[in-house]
């Protein structure tokens, strides 16, 4: 039994464990701090029966932007409890999040280019759609999806708007994307390498 909540200071330690055992993006506590000081709406964990936290979302607004929107800075899930929708169910509390509290049109987010399964989820059971293609966006050199998914078309079950030319497809733009990975390139210096995984 696993549920969602809103995340709290004392889950940041265990956020960041989680982040260090799934994700090649990491971040020191201090920007974990940052995320719950100045957005803490858009902190979600999923918590086991046992009181351990098995996946999160990390997300913020985009400061200063024409458009009020929000951007996924991570989102990792442990091995054990994947393919069980938690994943969704952690972006979909963000989505929710992000437009009753801040007004947000949408989300962004950047995915790694050789992760597939992460790239299935955003565009397949979310409703992302790329934007463009970021060359050398990640610290190791590999490159990026830049995606978004507008609220307005995830209301109305993710079905693109006739006409809509503006987001283009995996194979449009390049192929490739295996395993939830994403970080948010405002950190890409501040992630140490360890064992990990992130969105940048």
């Amino acid at each position: 039994m696993v549920c969602i909540r809103q995340a709290t200071a004392e889950d940041l330690l265990q956020m960041q464990t989680t982040n260090l055992w799934c994700l090649p993006e990491n971040y020191q506590m201090k920007y974990y701090m940052y995320h719950q000081l100045s957005w803490p709406q858009l902190l979600h964990v999923a918590e086991n029966h046992k009181g351990q936290i098995v996946g999160y979302v990390l997300a913020k607004m985009e400061e200063d932007a024409d458009v009020p929107h929000g951007h996924i800075t991570s989102l990792a899930v442990a091995k054990t409890n994947r393919k069980c929708g938690i994943a969704t169910k952690l972006m979909k509390m963000a989505h929710a999040r992000m437009a009753e509290s801040f007004n947000a049109e949408y989300c962004s987010l950047h995915v790694r280019y050789t992760n597939r399964a992460a790239y299935h989820l955003y565009s397949q059971t979310l409703g992302y759609e790329i934007t463009d293609i970021e060359r050398g966006y990640y610290a190791d050199g590999e490159d990026a999806y830049a995606m978004r998914c507008n609220f307005s078309k995830e209301k109305s079950g993710n079905k693109p708007v006739d006409g809509d030319d503006s987001a283009k497809s995996a194979d449009e733009v390049t192929a490739g994307v295996d395993s939830l990975s994403l970080n948010s390139q405002s950190e890409k210096s501040a992630a140490p390498k360890e064992i990990s995984t992130g969105s940048k």
